[in-house]
């Protein structure tokens, strides 16, 4: 029960990554509150044997989000797990394209800490959680330019909320995860049509110096760690958990 009793507020709670966090936080006490533009998702978490209080937002919309904070108050620990995976570098990257991804992976990021965190400095204790990726300023990934320019931003976001609020109990860190298991995933090898899903998962796997590719389990382990109070002395910082991707 390391999260017993925190107020948790879970973003891109339907699957993959976000899921996993809520399903483990709750499991480990946190009162979860699950927030998805996915209604279908959601529902999966309702039928969880942990209670999870759900929500059905769209999170790049300012005036929606305010009214979730009137709806669930303050929150110790947020973890931000909205996002989305644009396939193509520049020349394939249109407007629409380029505005959908800012949105989506860092525009939402910043309505909802804007929103919640004065409740955090109103209390004198926060804690954020800002899902980012190897795929950032950490790797340059073919093919993954936009999404790669926002995760980028996510960890400079994350940087500058550690150093501006540290002096007010307000932790802030990011996980930069490789490549892993999701639906996420599995939707992006099935919607390439120049080789089988044998082929595309294989390649996948090859990447990764550790001969395999991730599960949202483990990456919802260290997201556990770094809500909990066990890591109270841990702020700024980017943790990396790519299987040795970005070596």
């Amino acid at each position: 029960m390391r999260l017993a009793n925190k107020n948790v507020l879970v973003t891109g709670a339907s699957q993959g990554i976000g899921k996993a966090v809520a399903l483990l936080f709750a499991k480990n006490g946190a009162n979860v509150h699950a927030v998805d533009i996915n209604k279908s998702g959601l529902r999966c978490l309702k039928d969880a044997t942990f209670t999870i209080k759900t929500y059905e937002v769209d999170l790049t919309k300012r005036h929606l989000i305010k009214e979730l904070v009137k709806e669930i108050g303050y929150i110790e620990v947020l973890f931000n797990c909205v996002g989305f995976v644009h396939n193509g570098s520049i020349l394939e990257c249109d407007v629409a394209d380029w505005n959908f991804s800012l949105n989506v992976n860092i525009t939402s990021m910043y309505f909802v800490t804007k929103l919640f965190l004065p409740l955090m400095l109103a209390e004198r204790k926060g804690n954020i959680i800002n899902v980012s990726s190897v795929a950032s300023s950490i790797k340059g990934v073919q093919n993954r330019f936009v999404y790669g320019v926002t995760k980028a931003a996510i960890i400079g976001f994350t940087k500058s909320i550690s150093a501006d609020f540290i002096k007010s109990n307000i932790r802030c860190n990011a996980i930069c995860p490789g490549t892993i298991h999701s639906p996420s995933l599995e939707q992006r090898i099935k919607s390439n049509h120049t080789s089988s899903y044998t082929t595309s998962m294989q390649n996948f796997i090859n990447r990764q110096p550790i001969g395999r590719i991730g599960t949202p389990l483990e990456v919802a382990s260290l997201a556990l760690y770094l809500a909990s109070d066990e890591s109270a002395y841990t702020t700024g910082s980017v943790n990396i958990i790519d299987g040795g991707w970005s070596n």
